[in-house]
């Protein structure tokens, strides 16, 4: 495909060693040209307000701001800019809050490049791109699935509470904790209390900006 009808591309993410690849594995395909590359949000989102640029490709957690943030952005703005989150971020809560932001695909980086290239593919010819998922279930709050009791215990993880602290508090075994943690973690789809306390704050700033 001659380069004036490939669909140009600018990849943000931190990490240079993804960066690098990413332009390789879309450089050998031949049907996009990468037209710059860059570890900041910021930097994205100046680079496609000054040049023309089809496709971003972007990681969730950049340094200076979050892929939810960049697509605010776009948004804000009105850019023509079909973004992909390209991302190694565990659980649905990504997935659910870039399908919110209205982002064009997503990619996990654990998938193998030629998904990445059926993904940017599908996105160049004007078609959202998401893994096979129940958008209805993505939809709900995840909070709201959680016992009366499982959501105290989130709120005092916020508080910073260790599990004796908290124990005490409602007065419960330590074992007894480590139990309902580890059902509140499951319910939540995510691996430790720091991705747990990470997705309360995120509904409770969700909930404060809608009231």
């Amino acid at each position: 495909m001659p380069n004036e009808q490939r669909q140009k591309i600018a990849i943000a993410d931190k990490n240079p060693v993804i960066r690098t690849g990413l332009v390789d594995i879309i450089g050998r395909d031949g049907r996009f040209e990468v037209v710059a590359t860059m570890p900041m949000g910021a930097a994205l989102l100046k680079f496609v307000q000054e040049n023309k640029v089809d496709i971003a490709v972007i990681g969730w957690a950049l340094p200076d701001m979050t892929g939810g943030d960049v697509l605010a952005e776009l948004k804000k703005r009105q850019s023509q800019v079909r973004t992909i989150v390209y991302t190694g971020e565990p659980g649905s809560d990504v997935l659910r809050r870039t399908i919110k932001a209205g982002a064009w695909g997503f990619i996990s980086k654990s998938d193998e490049p030629p998904v990445l290239l059926e993904t940017i593919s599908s996105v160049a010819r004007g078609r959202v791109c998401f893994p096979y998922v129940d958008i209805a279930a993505l939809s709900k709050d995840p909070l709201e699935v959680l016992t009366v009791r499982e959501r105290e215990l989130l709120g005092a993880l916020a508080d910073g509470w260790s599990n004796l602290q908290i124990a005490a508090r409602i007065g419960i075994s330590r074992n007894t904790v480590k139990y309902h943690l580890k059902n509140l973690y499951d319910k939540l789809d995510v691996n430790n209390r720091a991705m747990a306390v990470a997705l309360y704050m995120s509904r409770q700033r969700q909930r404060d900006e809608r009231s």
